[in-house]
């Protein structure tokens, strides 16, 4: 294993620091030894420590441990990034329990296990370095997020939405965040950051449904060189960056039951263990998650933990598809006008009243998103002041559906017509649409069938 990490050592015992010096050399990239504390703060200024491993007593005929206890604190205030492990010949619970309290991170009692100081000294040493990176991802993120103000509308749907968010946002509370795609989930949700406590931190988003299964818990918790064939080197995981913040789980509706669990268990105790480590890490995290599936019909058929649902879930808010706030949509359209406008350098005014009568009219089945490329597209081939219908290449519903039938509209017909055609036999209705009786029942209520 390569060399890594650096180490002060302190302890007034030559002898000891000897030993120790022959012994550490071999495991570390560079350990430097102190007989006093005296220098100690110059030595924290030079040196690029990781961390201390700091004996608890310095006077002869002295062994309460309150030396060690104070330049825990001198260390800690002076270098906070060092992590330190006490080093006594004196067993003491309550002053293991009072240096814990102080900072320290571990507490090795003398004559040592070669192995367990080793382990100890390497698990301060990673610390160190891991909060370090979480630190330099922090400030390269809080650099490259853009800051998008929310857009709400007009509508009385989305007015509901905003008197939940203002009630919320400053809480720590879980927020769950439903609705279509491209309803603009992903945006809600850092509104939601910007409003609370933690917007001085950051929000780091995860999309659950591009990570393969085989990465979900490095990707998401971390892991130490060698914990797996490909783990060249530590990595920090998405819980620990995000500590202190907002962590985003978008689409958690398709993460696997199996790992269900370990997320649960995350969220439970606000711990996490790198893959490969043994080291629990405390994360402070607010967890906002959204997804377009039916997580109450999942957890019905059993392909989404209840528990985690529930522990998700504390605030639910549901966005409202384009279809259901259509007074929101040109408005909507002519922000996006404006942007592409300056973007592709198109001095344009905004649409002609066929060209927005047509926006008001369409079904949007991609919600925001689909309205955001067809402007993007629009401009790009506008010709004139204006934007014509015919540059907004606004296809019709199939089967020569009116644009202002919805997808909901639809897919009650098609139930309602399943159910005339099988005679009631929801098993049956079921098996022809392709879903189970649980979310058919969810629909049915839905629709008031």
């Amino acid at each position: 294993m390569a060399k890594e990490g650096s180490l002060l050592i302190v302890d007034d015992n030559r002898s000891i620091l000897a030993a120790l010096r022959l012994l550490l050399e071999r495991h570390f990239a560079r350990v430097v030894t102190l007989p006093s504390p005296n220098r100690l703060a110059a030595a924290l200024r030079e040196e690029p420590v990781d961390a201390v491993l700091l004996d608890m007593n310095f006077s002869a005929g002295v062994n309460t441990g309150n030396e060690g206890i104070y330049w825990l604190r001198e260390i800690r205030r002076l270098r906070p990034d060092a992590k330190v492990v006490l080093f006594t010949a004196y067993a003491d619970v309550d002053l293991a329990v009072r240096a814990m309290r102080d900072g320290a991170v571990d507490f090795v009692v003398k004559p040592w296990d070669n192995d367990r100081l080793i382990a100890s000294l390497r698990n301060a040493c990673d610390l160190a370095r891991s909060e370090r990176e979480v630190k330099q991802l922090r400030e390269v993120r809080r650099c490259l997020t853009p800051e998008e103000p929310m857009f709400w509308g007009a509508s009385a749907a989305m007015a509901r939405v905003r008197e939940i968010v203002e009630k919320v946002a400053a809480t720590d509370a879980h927020v769950l965040i439903t609705g279509e795609n491209g309803t603009g989930k992903e945006m809600l949700a850092r509104e939601i950051h910007r409003r609370s406590v933690r917007a001085g931190e950051l929000m780091v988003p995860v999309d659950v449904g591009a990570v393969p299964e085989t990465l979900f818990e490095s990707e998401l918790f971390g892991h130490v060189k060698g914990a797996f064939t490909d783990a060249r080197a530590d990595r920090t995981g998405k819980f620990e960056v995000a500590h202190r913040g907002t962590l985003f789980l978008d689409e958690i509706g398709n993460l696997p039951l199996h790992l269900q669990s370990k997320l649960l268990t995350a969220i439970q105790s606000g711990r996490i263990v790198r893959l490969g480590s043994n080291v629990p890490v405390e994360v402070d995290i607010r967890l906002v998650s959204a997804t377009n599936c039916d997580l109450f019909g999942m957890v019905a058929e059993g392909s989404f933990r209840e528990d985690l649902l529930y522990r998700i879930n504390t605030i639910h808010i549901d966005l409202p598809p384009l279809r259901r706030r259509r007074e929101d949509i040109v408005p909507l359209a002519r922000r996006f006008l404006e942007r592409y406008a300056a973007k592709y350098h198109k001095p344009l005014e905004g649409f002609d009243a066929e060209a927005e009568r047509q926006m008001e009219e369409h079904a949007w089945a991609g919600n925001i998103r689909e309205l955001q490329h067809t402007v993007e597209k629009a401009v790009i081939l506008a010709d004139g002041a204006r934007i014509a219908p015919a540059e907004l290449l606004l296809r019709p519903a199939a089967g020569g559906t009116s644009a202002a039938s919805t997808l909901e509209e639809m897919e009650r017909r098609m139930i309602v017509e399943a159910i005339g055609r099988h005679g009631g036999n929801l098993s049956a209705v079921a098996q022809q649409l392709g879903i189970t009786r649980q979310t058919l029942y969810n629909k049915i209520k839905r629709y008031g069938l």
